[in-house]
C-alpha cells in the first residue's frame, strides 16, 4: 500500500512526524510532497533536521503569493505528482493552503483523501483556515478528528450522512510532544524561568494595523511584569517594518524563530504563554501552562472550557486584565482528551480498517 502525505507548514511537519513512523512500522510506503508553503529554512528544514523527518520526495518551492494562486499553483503540481505515483489515499493535515490543494487535486482523480485535524470549527469565516478545513472535510473519504468538539461540529453539519467514515483518534501534535520532549534544548540566552512565552503570526492579527500595534502595546508592557520571550515569525517581523513599527527590545526578548526542540523547553520552562497560534494552545495545556490567546475565536473550545485557555482577543487592556488575573494559576492538563499518545497508532489502524470495509 502506497499513501502520499502533503505538508508545507511548520505545524505540519510536527503532526507528521509520528505519523511518518507509523506508517513505516505498518509496512505502509509513504511518498511526502513539501509544497514550499513554509520555506524559510527556520520555519522549515530545522524542523525535518531535529525530528528526523523523512526527506520529503518532491519539494514544489511554492510560497508567497496570494492565497489563490498558491492554491491553484499547489493544485497544479500536486496532481502532475499523483499521476505519477498513483498513491491509494493521500494524508493531508489541519487547515492550510497546502491542505486544501492535496484534498483538491486528490479528490478530482479519486484518491481517497484522510484528514487529519477534521472537524475543527471557528466558526469564523473570516480567517482563511477556516475555509479550508470546512471544504477539505466536505471532500475528504476518512475524517480523523482530535477532539470530542470536533466530532460533535461533523454530526452537528450533517456528515454523517455523506459518503465517508468519521474515527476519534485524538491529536497526532501530542504524540510528537510527547517522543520529543526528553530531547527539548534551551535557545541561548533565554531566562531559565519566570518567563511569559508569546508567539504571534496570525494574518488577522499581523495584517490588521491596528489590532497589531494593541497586541505590541499589550506585550510591551507585559514586559514590564516578566521578562517576555517572542520568537518572531517572519511574516510578522516583515509586517513590523512595512507598517513601521519597532518593538521595545528593552521590554521584550526578541529571538528569530526556534525549532521545534527549542519551543518544547520554552513551553516547558515559561510560566504562560501568550499566542494567536491553534498548536501553542494546545501545546500550553499539554505542559501545564495557562493560555491567553490573541483572537476572536478558537478551535480549541475545550481547553476554554476547563479553564485553561481564555480568549482575550486583540485589545490591550483585555489582555493584560486577564495576564495580570491568572498569571500565577495553574492547571493539571488531562492528556486524554487528546488520544494520551496514541492518536497515531488509532490513525493506521482506523486508515487500514478503512481499506478493508472499502470495496
Amino acid at each position: 500500500m502506497k499513501g502520499m502525505t502533503i505538508l508545507g507548514a511548520r505545524p505540519q511537519f510536527i503532526k507528521s512526524a509520528c505519523m511518518s513512523l507509523e506508517l513505516k512500522r505498518r509496512g505502509v510506503q509513504e511518498v511526502m510532497i513539501h509544497t514550499g508553503q513554509h520555506f524559510d529554512a527556520s520555519m522549515s528544514q530545522i524542523f525535518f533536521e531535529q525530528m528526523n523527518l523523512k526527506r520529503a520526495d518532491y519539494f514544489l518551492d511554492i510560497h508567497s503569493l496570494s492565497h489563490g494562486a498558491m492554491t491553484g499553483r499547489m493544485m497544479e503540481e500536486i496532481e502532475k505528482i499523483l499521476l505519477l505515483e498513483r498513491p491509494d489515499f493521500t494524508v493531508v493535515y489541519g487547515d492550510t493552503n497546502s491542505t486544501l490543494a492535496g484534498a483538491l487535486a486528490s479528490c478530482k482523480l479519486h484518491i481517497p483523501v484522510v484528514h487529519i485535524e477534521a472537524g475543527l470549527r471557528s466558526f469564523d469565516m473570516k480567517m482563511p483556515e477556516e475555509i479550508n478545513r470546512i471544504l477539505t472535510d466536505r471532500i475528504s473519504s476518512l475524517l480523523l478528528v482530535p477532539s470530542q468538539a470536533a466530532q460533535e461540529n461533523l454530526a452537528r453539519e450533517g456528515f454523517e450522512s455523506f459518503d465517508s467514515q468519521i474515527t476519534w483518534i485524538g491529536d497526532v501534535m501530542l504524540d510528537s510532544l510527547l517522543h520529543f520532549r526528553p530531547f527539548s534544548t534551551p535557545p541561548k540566552g533565554i531566562p531559565k524561568e519566570n518567563f511569559i512565552l508569546c508567539t504571534l503570526h496570525r494574518q488577522e492579527n499581523s495584517d490588521n494595523k491596528e489590532r497589531l500595534m494593541e497586541i505590541i502595546g499589550a506585550i510591551e508592557e507585559a514586559g514590564e511584569l516578566m521578562p517576555v520571550v517572542l520568537p518572531l515569525h517572519p511574516r510578522t517581523r516583515a509586517r513590523l517594518e512595512h507598517e513601521g513599527l519597532k518593538l521595545d527590545e528593552s521590554k521584550v526578548l526578541v529571538i528569530d524563530p526556534v525549532g521545534y526542540l527549542e519551543m518544547l523547553w520554552l513551553l516547558e520552562h515559561c510560566k504562560i504563554v501568550m499566542t494567536d497560534s491553534g498548536g501553542v494552545q494546545k501545546e500550553a495545556y499539554c505542559f501545564g501552562k495557562l493560555c491567553l490567546t490573541l483572537r476572536d475565536s478558537t478551535e480549541w473550545v475545550e481547553l476554554m472550557a476547563q479553564g485553561a485557555n481564555f480568549l482575550v482577543g486583540s485589545n490591550k487592556e483585555m489582555i493584560l486584565g486577564a495576564l495580570h488575573q491568572h498569571l500565577e494559576d495553574s492547571i493539571i492538563p488531562d492528556l486524554d482528551i487528546y488520544g494520551g499518545g496514541k492518536a497515531s497508532q488509532r490513525a493506521l489502524d482506523a486508515l487500514l480498517n478503512f481499506f478493508k470495509e472499502t470495496p
